[in-house]
């Protein structure tokens, strides 16, 4: 065996080898060349800065993000877009706002077919990753972030690592680490504190909607939550519920598992499939999540293409997903990610669990909103619709929606006629639109005379 291992001083040597500052890492970066951030907690910070800071050196930069949380320099030191191109696969709270004063561009998707676009379509000339310190066997753990993170580094043709020694050591699954072999530069960022997601709860309406998909899961089910005060009001009162040995299988990782966890309700033992392991693509949220996180063999770090293949979720039984939306027409058809054209989210992997779950023997997918919003002029508005408003985008189509339920109710709408879809529908609207639903429905020759009134 001696001199075909090598040993944790070799991978050291080689790590002081490829060790840059900021600075002299970021020149690898040339005109034209497409730069891949990465999604989230993978994002760069102290590279980010020292690739701003050479805006009036380079030209013709594109630049891919996903769900900043934080801000990019890139974008703050180039507001004219004169040198720095920024696009992005899903929005935060702050990509939205550059996205809406035309400083950042949408990419849609499905997210189980990101991975693929890298490894099939996709040119990345550098891709800048923040990772967790290097182990003993000279792997760098891609932390909270693992959904695309592996496809990006195969593809890019030079690839930088940012230490953040905050940073959480993920377990796999796989596809969770790249080994020191595989990087050229490394930047030591120090420790810089995970962005944190507060958890909050959910009011009395959401808690009402909580309840009646409580009443739809069983003992043994296998959950995907999707963000937000709704997702996390369920998973507060399944936390404080009697239900046993639930499972879970869910692209972003949250708080609400975690407290699940602590409860005793998720044991991922009935799970048919990765039995005992709690599977998960990426996670955001607060500092004890990421604490749970770390080098803890109950969960699983897998690519998006894996976890969100509606194949993989159809062999779960009792499979069980749960996701928010912006609003829903009496089609059927869902919008979760924007308001005409204005950009909100992304489509994400709502769809690809929409379509597993269905498959799944006991599952289902539950689109679950409140049934009304109030604009900042103070105007109540319907989040059922006639039609969706002028410009807004379809993430789930009519043909693909299973449950949907409001504070009014829960309805399935597989194999429900359009006429019979308008009235399960108009009855989960808030009773103040339920008229003017009711006379858009019979303009549109979807009102039956004998439905409700």
């Amino acid at each position: 065996m001696k001199g075909k291992v090598k040993k944790m001083s070799d991978w050291s040597a080689l790590y002081k080898e490829k060790l840059r500052t900021p600075e002299e890492a970021v020149k690898i970066v040339k005109n034209g060349d497409w730069v891949d951030y990465g999604m989230a907690t993978s994002q760069p910070i102290v590279l980010d800065k020292a690739l701003a800071a050479r805006r009036d050196e380079l030209e013709d930069i594109k630049v891919r993000t996903a769900f900043s949380l934080a801000p990019r320099q890139i974008v703050e030191n180039d507001r004219t877009r004169k040198t720095f191109t920024m696009m992005n696969w899903h929005m935060s709270g702050y990509d939205r706002k550059l996205c809406a004063e035309g400083l950042n561009n949408f990419i849609p998707m499905c997210y189980r077919n990101k991975p693929s676009m890298y490894r099939d379509i996709l040119d990345v000339d550098v891709a800048m990753i923040t990772v967790s310190p290097m182990d003993k066997h000279g792997f760098f753990s891609f932390g909270p972030t693992v959904s695309a993170t592996e496809e990006i580094t195969k593809k890019a043709k030079r690839v930088i690592v940012e230490v953040n020694e905050a940073a959480p050591r993920v377990l796999g699954g796989r596809g969770e680490a790249i080994h020191v072999r595989d990087v050229d530069f490394i930047v030591e960022a120090g420790n810089i504190p995970m962005p944190v997601i507060p958890f909050v709860e959910g009011d009395d309406t959401d808690k009402v909607i909580a309840k009646l998909i409580l009443k739809e899961i069983p003992d043994g089910a296998t959950l995907q939550l999707g963000v937000g005060g709704l997702p996390n009001a369920v998973g507060s009162m399944i936390a404080d519920s009697d239900l046993k040995d639930l499972g879970m299988h869910t692209e972003m990782l949250v708080d609400a598992f975690y407290l699940m966890y602590k409860k005793g309700r998720l044991t991922n033992k009935l799970k048919s499939l990765d039995r005992d392991k709690a599977v998960w693509s990426f996670a955001a949220g607060s500092q004890e999540l990421y604490d749970w996180l770390d080098d803890n063999p109950f969960l699983a770090a897998y690519p998006v293409s894996y976890v969100n293949d509606p194949f993989v979720i159809a062999q779960i039984d009792n499979f069980i997903s749960i996701n928010n939306c912006i609003e829903l027409d009496l089609f059927g058809q869902v919008s979760s990610e924007s308001s005409g054209t204005k950009q909100i989210s992304g489509s994400g992997g709502q769809l690809d669990f929409a379509d597993g779950a269905y498959r799944s023997r006991g599952g289902k997918s539950i689109i679950a909103f409140r049934s009304t919003f109030t604009d900042k002029n103070g105007k109540t508005h319907s989040r059922v619709r006639p039609t969706l408003s002028p410009g807004t985008i379809v993430t789930d189509p009519r043909s693909q929606v299973h449950y949907v339920a409001t504070e009014y109710g829960l309805e399935n709408l597989m194999g429900a006629s359009t006429w019979e879809r308008a009235e399960k529908l108009i009855g989960l609207a808030h009773p103040d639109f339920r008229e003017d639903l009711i006379k858009e429905a019979e303009n549109m020759k979807i009102w039956r005379y004998s439905n409700k009134r």
